[in-house]
């Protein structure tokens, strides 16, 4: 009679080791082995889990690079704008894209309804959290809020966790596409542990992924995160995969961001922003109306930047709030914006402008609690912090982009075109440019608006203040 036997295995990597040890040779995180009991009756001869689907094909032989010819292959729409653009243009066959999230921020909610904008297509919708009812009141929901979603004779709904039940009513519905939610619930019996240990997570991604590629049928993955927002399970899970999504958001304001982590089909640089309502989520076409408020008297602290993400520009604005700081030493708080690089903006301020800032508090925060990484916020970020300061409104209708240097240089930054066109889409007036930016810049473009060159943060300053 066989025996089984126990592996280790690093809850960070996945690493095995037949025996246990302290620190994991492979990512060299300490206590992170977990010991799981391998059954040797239900272990495959060959191949793993990946065996599961039932899948082969012949070797493959090695071909010229000359004699490949690629192409360009047919996307699969999503109907959905803002998913499609941080997708690339859409699914790829064959593609295995993971979608992760905190809880309840609407990960299934996206998916769900992202299928039903597709009724047309044969899917297959696999969950392991829900029952057919819960997801049905779900469906309904969508559809009575919206005449775009459709539930079509084609959408197949399976409540599974085995792996290989899964992978038999997959090879009777046929389907072009397949959504498992979620991976840590899926387990397959060959692998003697729990769902959502390292093993499973491993062997049932890797038996997807052989699916995927064989058959040509795209598969979207949902998963689960840890509590310090990493995705749950391996590491290796992510290098599996050809794309990762990251859902983020607060779940007690209405708006979601879809960002792309890792896309080998497309730019990971591109953003995704949903509305939430009651209806579901609703793709924001103009995300610059969403982010910008609606004030109509000036208020002091806010300025507005043309910050672009992907190819993508939008508004936002900028709040600062300086005061004396109340317990002697300064606070440097900072929110969706990066806090060293806020230090350095206020050193630069004091080091070349002249403004004493190092007895007074300084929050940030960018409004619409999208987090935002363009350099281009110097500039807002510092005329937000001055106008609190001095408690001196910036005049409306002025926006503004521009990277600071150490020594107070106002740099150049990319696309500033884009930039220039969404503020004047929106009605501002007066626009702040980097002088570098406009060399090669065709300014009849630009009827509507009053680009002003600045060179220097002073120059900026004088521009904005007097």
């Amino acid at each position: 009679m066989a025996k089984s036997k126990t592996a280790y295995v690093c809850s960070e990597c996945g690493y095995d080791s037949p025996k246990w040890v302290g620190k994991c040779p492979a990512c060299h995180a300490w206590n992170t082995f977990k010991e799981f009991t391998v059954s040797a009756a239900a272990a495959p001869k060959s191949g793993g889990a990946a065996s599961v689907a039932g899948l082969h094909r012949e070797h493959n032989r090695p071909l010229r690079l000359t004699d490949i010819v690629a192409g360009e292959e047919a996307r699969l729409s999503t109907c959905d704008t803002e998913f499609d653009r941080v997708l690339g243009g859409g699914l790829v066959p064959g593609s295995l894209v993971l979608l992760g999230g905190d809880p309840g921020i609407g990960k299934s909610t996206l998916l769900l309804q992202t299928i039903m904008r597709m009724p047309d297509r044969r899917i297959l919708y696999v969950s392991g959290e829900e029952s057919e009812k819960q997801i049905k009141l779900r469906a309904d929901r969508l559809q009575g809020a919206s005449s775009a979603l459709h539930y079509g004779e084609r959408l197949y709904l399976l409540c599974e966790t085995q792996l290989e039940h899964i992978f038999d009513q997959i090879g009777a519905v046929d389907p072009e596409l397949v959504v498992i939610d979620s991976i840590q619930t899926i387990q397959t019996e060959a692998v003697d542990s729990s769902p959502g240990s390292v093993t499973q997570i491993r062997e049932c991604a890797a038996a997807l992924l052989k699916y995927a590629k064989d058959k040509g049928v795209p598969v979207l993955l949902i998963g689960h995160i840890t509590k310090e927002g990493s995705l749950a399970g391996p590491k290796v899970l992510e290098h599996i995969v050809d794309c990762v999504l990251q859902f983020e958001g607060d779940r007690h304001y209405f708006y979601r961001i879809l960002r792309s982590i890792k896309n080998r089909f497309g730019s990971t640089a591109e953003l995704g922003i949903y509305e939430m309502n009651a209806g579901g989520l609703r793709p924001v076409d103009n995300p610059s109306e969403l982010l910008l408020s609606h004030h109509t008297e000036a208020l002091s602290g806010v300025a507005i930047c043309s910050a672009l993400e992907g190819v993508r520009p939008f508004l936002i604005e900028t709040q600062a709030l300086v005061s004396t700081a109340a317990y002697g030493t300064p606070q440097r708080s900072s929110t969706g914006f990066d806090l060293r690089r806020l230090n350095m903006l206020l050193a630069v301020l004091e080091k070349r402008v002249g403004f004493k800032l190092g007895a007074k508090d300084v929050f940030l925060n960018i409004a619409g609690g999208i987090r935002i990484s363009d350099p281009a916020m110097d500039l807002s970020v510092i005329a937000a912090v001055l106008s609190s300061n001095v408690d001196t409104a910036i005049e409306k209708g002025v926006a503004m982009a521009g990277e600071c240097g150490l020594s107070g240089e106002i740099r150049p930054v990319t696309r500033i075109d884009r930039r220039i066109a969404e503020a004047q889409k929106l009605g501002f007036s007066r626009f702040l440019v980097p002088e570098q930016s406009l060399k090669g810049l065709d300014r009849s473009r630009y009827q509507d608006i009053e680009l002003v060159p600045v060179s220097r943060v002073e120059q900026a300053l004088r521009e904005l203040f007097g």
